[in-house]
């Protein structure tokens, strides 16, 4: 008896056994328990309540604003922002549908297990086609600013993440890890895919976005036009310094350590509740952001004072002319405009004189003439054309 209270003396773990009611803290770890544990023995898991969480804050902001936004993409006549926009809201979306799937399955069955770990994959897939059209939008911004250009990097970047993610849900269900396996509850955690895929591919991703990052002191910037936006290059090192932790974890986890699921949870955890948000604040933010308001032509004073003559003339001879030719002697002047588009604005400009002209919009309307003339002399102008083509 007395070496048997010795021993138990001896052996702090068996005392915290006896003296406290702790279900599985002597054998399992904090970093896995909180992947599995549930609310007060409901089927909410604090790891789908505390990603759930972010998500839902993040809809109701993008909710707030969906009014603004939508005026706002309607101002614009590139696509890139809509299609961003789209990505985002279907990120979150997807996010917060599997932590309702996750809350209503049970997942320690072998139908609710394969449901829960299928949603997985699908909100990988989608926030990884984010990843990869954001990257080539970022990197071929001056050649991908059309409808069609648009639809087919998507296309295939869907197609690569598609690829991923029949790779991960195949090892999930087929070959999960065995690290993952829960004794108590009989059932495998989601592993996205075993920690040797869980490295191998971040660790490729780490080395893409570190290259990225890198671009602009490489020869390549004298080679290929490269994006001056600072925001983007931030963005692509941060995820790759996050790539790179979630290999490091994954390798530690694998070999042994339980400190690295410690920081595969982290980074997880920051990559699915983060990430959407951080395309959001880097390629939306400043262009919502924008309170330039939408006028259809601006002027500036011209420092050719017979360009007024030139312009009311323009529209006399047009008057008289009854062989449709007025029109365009009217228009002459329009054929040496162009236009250079930038992400908030316009600009109009002549190539004879240089003179500049900012317009958020410019389009071929009938007013189009008048709008270059000075501004005491385009209503007049607009009215003896509107008047000379009916």
């Amino acid at each position: 008896m007395a070496a048997n209270s010795d021993n138990q003396s001896m052996d702090p773990l068996v005392n915290v056994t006896n003296t406290t009611d702790i279900t599985n803290t002597t054998s399992t770890h904090f970093c896995q328990w909180i992947l599995y544990e549930e609310i007060s023995h409901s089927r909410l898991r604090i790891w789908d309540a505390i990603i759930f969480v972010p998500n839902v804050a993040f809809l109701v902001f993008l909710l707030l604003r969906l009014r603004s936004t939508k005026l706002r993409l309607r101002q614009t006549t590139s696509p890139i922002f809509a299609t961003f926009y789209l990505l985002v809201c279907i990120n979150v979306t997807t996010s917060l549908l599997r932590c309702v799937i996750s809350m209503l399955v049970n997942v320690t069955s072998p139908a609710g297990d394969i449901t829960d770990k299928v949603f997985w994959v699908i909100v990988r897939f989608f926030l990884l086609s984010t990843e990869t059209s954001v990257l080539v939008f970022g990197l071929a911004f001056g050649h991908l600013d059309s409808h069609t250009s648009i639809r087919r990097v998507l296309l295939v970047t869907s197609f690569i993440s598609l690829a991923y993610s029949i790779c991960q849900g195949c090892l999930e269900i087929v070959a999960p890890d065995e690290s993952f396996y829960i004794k108590d509850r009989d059932y495998y955690l989601f592993s996205h895919g075993g920690m040797i895929f869980w490295f191998c591919t971040c660790l490729l991703f780490a080395i893409i976005y570190a290259t990225v990052f890198l671009l602009p002191w490489t020869p390549c910037r004298q080679r290929i036009p490269l994006p001056t936006k600072q925001s983007f290059y931030v963005y692509a090192c941060l995820l790759s310094v996050l790539n790179l932790i979630q290999a490091v974890g994954s390798a530690l986890f694998f070999w042994g350590r339980v400190e690295g699921l410690c920081v595969v949870d982290v980074t997880t955890y920051l990559y699915f509740t983060l990430f959407t948000p951080l395309v959001y604040w880097t390629f939306l933010g400043p262009f919502f952001a924008s309170t330039a308001s939408v006028i259809m032509f601006s002027y500036k004073p011209q420092l050719d004072d017979n360009m007024d003559e030139s312009c009311g003339g323009a529209a006399a001879a047009g008057a008289d002319d009854s062989g449709g030719r007025g029109v365009d002697s009217l228009l002459t002047h329009q054929l040496s405009c162009s236009s250079l588009k930038t992400v908030d604005t316009e600009f109009v400009y002549q190539r004879n004189n240089s003179e500049l002209y900012e317009s958020t919009q410019f389009t071929a309307t009938t007013s189009a003439a008048g709008s270059l003339c000075s501004p005491s002399d385009s209503i007049t102008s607009e009215s003896q054309f509107k008047h000379m083509i009916t």
